[in-house]
């Protein structure tokens, strides 16, 4: 059934190419034009229902001390080596100057007042929190309303006032804090265009024609208009995370290119046929279209199993990037069809050029024909291929290969067993960046503990004592270096402390310090009666939504692997086939896990991608790296078995269809592959961590799997298992008649 709707989707497609085209260039100017009038900005929400963060928030909103809005920080230090602020003189003046040009900003509510703290003496500046004990650092905090009233354009502002007064005030001024981390542009606009044309050149060498090297980019562009257009939309509506564009880029690009080669590699082998190039897209989309829908929804649906966390943020980003991914899929079945019409019978040239590049390698597999013309022989036609030899070497020697492409994984995997989450925070960033070098001016003045402070929000329901109990506790902690005074809302009585811990926001040891004033400091100082306490801030939240994830990750992983198990069942009409492939999936999933570790928390070769320290994981990339590749390592695998299972049908020896599928198909999923490591390590080398994170992971798991898992480990084991991969229940099997036809039509197609 879903055959010929593919089938007589692509027929129509082909046959009116530029009424299809013209519909997709309609859809991208409204969602574009859809985007620029009711679009949002992405923004980040670290907090999910139940948490203890999520209280202290909830609290300190009702107390309306201003501390659940938007912060920022200007740090400076003379320029004068020898200066100090202590001094009567020329930085003192600077910094009272800045501090009245940043008031007068549009939104500041307040700033902290260094020069105020200096005049009541240096110990005062000192416990105050604004002035470093030796008198060089000072940091002016800026508060800003909550994040619905402000915009992009405030940090503008703010960004150009502190470059404008470099060049006129005696002063060093760096700038950092969350304001900076939600409105600041996503990372990854030079990675889409690395990605894009690395892609190019692939797609050239694995076709030897610009024509067929276009249509794949072309369709993927469209397909990246109307996605992130259409997620902007959404943005407007509801909270994206800042992540989600930069993701969906990462994986539109990659999946919406190899959908669009699986099709592409399909219609030529049909034009190497005689077929007329209409009548070969719409077969190409039946046949190649398949795989490509089922592989799409694998991937989707993962991405919306995040859900399952309860955590807002993370099931957003997912239905963002998801949507990317369906607008590649419809794409792959409508707007490529139209495209191949348009291209005719020049796909089934192979240009000067292109010949000489690929005559060595490749040469078998371009054949001259009429008229002087170049045509690409199908992928069965070539018996004697350099994959059809790797692949019956493998054959007959299954168990050493296993065995060995096994261990490799496995031991790659090891690492995770140290996988430590977290967020890396503004010390992550490069140094170019002055969010780092106010970073690190506040960890060198203050203490580390300063970059990360905590929130500690406490209702003490009538009892007079118990806020000045809670202040003592929490200051006798080995774990916090200083408490700031309390504010109290005088309406709710509800009062906030802001408290300074000794180790900054990345460190395990912060993460303890506020499980142990969780468990111990908040509830002996609060008592047994109806007054509470609880702990926010930004480290604490990350810590609470890692523990939320890292609980909830086994039922997410266990939900996505059932649902693959059973639609690749439905699919191949086996019960070994899928099960085998969910084993596979996980450990080229786990060997990412373990490169990620190794090269982050361990530093091996970090400095290859730009990371300057090391940082833990954060907390919410290993589900979504989870979602997103095991969805990915589907679409080689459905589009790998199903070419064994055609080949299956067609002869009935396993052997015969392990060596012909899996040859068959290895040139399009190697170029494929290396497609989508070009496009994902073109992220990798971005500067926030987080997209480095995203960018390397997808690519190594990427990698091994089209490398040591596709052509390695899958034919090994198929070959061993034999005719048991295709064994299924006779309760279950209900499609005899309809395999009888598709190995007819398996015949009539590839005689």
């Amino acid at each position: 059934m879903l055959s010929k709707t593919l089938s007589r989707l692509g027929a129509v497609s082909a046959l009116h190419p530029w009424r299809v085209i013209a519909a997709w260039l309609l859809a991208a100017a409204l969602a574009v034009v859809a985007a620029i009038a009711v679009g949002g900005r992405t923004a980040d929400s670290m907090t999910a229902p139940g948490l203890d963060s999520q209280r202290a928030a909830e609290l300190i909103e009702r107390a309306g001390t201003g501390q659940d809005g938007m912060t920022a920080q200007v740090v400076v230090t003379p320029l004068d080596s020898g200066a100090t602020f202590f001094d009567h003189g020329s930085a003192r003046t600077a910094l009272a100057r800045l501090r009245a040009e940043v008031r007068r900003l549009p939104h500041v509510l307040d700033t902290s007042d260094p020069a105020g703290t200096l005049d009541l003496g240096g110990d005062a500046a000192v416990r105050g929190g604004l002035v470093s004990a030796d008198g060089r650092i000072a940091v002016v905090r800026v508060q800003y309303p909550d994040q619905s009233r402000l915009s992009a354009k405030d940090l503008d502002a703010l960004v150009e006032l502190g470059d404008r007064l470099r060049g006129e005030l005696p002063l060093r001024v760096e700038m950092g804090g969350n304001l900076f981390y939600v409105f600041s542009d996503p990372d990854g606009g030079a990675g889409e265009l690395i990605g894009i044309l690395t892609a190019a050149a692939i797609l050239f060498l694995a076709f030897g024609s610009l024509v067929a090297a276009a249509l794949p980019i072309g369709m993927a562009a469209f397909g990246l208009t109307v996605g992130v257009a259409t997620m902007t939309v959404l943005a407007g509506m509801t909270e994206v995370p800042t992540f989600a564009p930069v993701l969906g880029s990462m994986v539109g690009l990659g999946v919406g290119i190899d959908y669009a080669l699986f099709v592409l590699a399909r219609h030529r082998e049909y034009l190497a046929c005689g077929l007329d190039p209409r009548e070969a897209a719409g077969r190409a989309v039946a046949t190649a279209g398949r795989p490509v829908v089922f592989a799409g929804s694998t991937v989707v649906v993962s991405i919306l199993g995040m859900a399952v966390a309860n955590v807002p943020f993370m099931t957003a980003g997912g239905f963002a990037v998801s949507i990317v991914v369906l607008v590649m899929v419809v794409a792959s079945v409508t707007l490529l069809p139209a495209f191949l019409a348009v291209a005719g019978s020049r796909l089934a040239r192979v240009g000067r050029l292109g010949r000489a590049l690929r005559a060595r390698r490749l040469g078998r597999l371009i054949r001259p024909g009429q008229s002087g013309r170049w045509r690409v022989a199908a992928a069965g036609g070539v018996p004697a291929s350099g994959w059809h030899r790797w692949i019956g070497h493998v054959n007959r020697h299954p168990v050493p290969y296993a065995v060995a492409a096994a261990g490799l994984l496995l031991t790659a995997t090891l690492p995770v067993l140290g996988l430590r989450v977290g967020l890396p925070d503004d010390g992550s960033l490069p140094h170019s960046r002055t969010e780092r070098r106010a970073y690190d001016l506040v960890a060198e003045g203050f203490g580390p503990g300063t970059n990360g402070p905590l929130v500690i929000a406490a209702d003490p329901a009538g009892d007079p004592g118990m806020l000045d109990r809670l202040v003592a506790a929490v200051a006798a902690d080995p774990g916090i270096a200083s408490v700031a005074p309390p504010q109290v809302d005088r309406a709710t009585g509800i009062a906030t402390l802001v408290v300074f811990p000794t180790t900054g926001p990345q460190e395990r040891a912060t993460a303890d310090t506020v499980a142990r004033l969780r468990t111990g400091v908040l509830p002996t100082a609060v008592g047994r009666g109806p007054a509470r306490a609880h702990v926010g801030g930004a480290a604490a939240s990350l810590s609470d939504v890692g523990r939320r994830t890292s609980e909830r990750l086994p039922v997410f992983v266990a939900a996505v692997l059932a649902l693959s198990f059973l639609l690749l069942m439905l699919v191949f009409r086996s019960i070994l086939v899928p099960l085998k492939a969910v084993l596979l999936n996980l450990l080229s999933i786990g060997a990412a896990y373990g490169v990620m570790v190794a090269v982050f928390q361990w530093g091996w070769g970090g400095t290859l991608i730009g990371l300057e320290t090391t940082v833990p994981i954060v907390s919410f990339i290993p589900m979504f790296l989870f979602a997103i590749l095991f969805g990915l390592s589907m679409d080689y695998e459905v589009f790998l078995l199903s070419r064994v299972r055609e080949e299956y049908l067609r002869t009935g020896d396993n052997d015969t269809a392990i060596v012909q599928g899996v040859s068959g198909t290895a040139r399009i999923i190697t170029s494929a592959a290396l497609i989508m490591v070009a496009v994902f390590l073109s992220f990798a080398v971005a500067e926030d961590p987080s997209t480095k994170m995203f960018g390397l992971g997808l690519a190594t798991a990427i990698f091994v799997d089209a490398t040591l898992v596709r052509m390695v480990l899958v034919p090994a084991t198929m070959t061993l298992l034999g005719r048991a991969n295709w064994w299924l229940p006779r309760w279950l099997d209900r499609g005899r008649a309809a395999e009888a036809e598709l190995r007819d039509g398996c015949r009539r197609r590839y005689p």
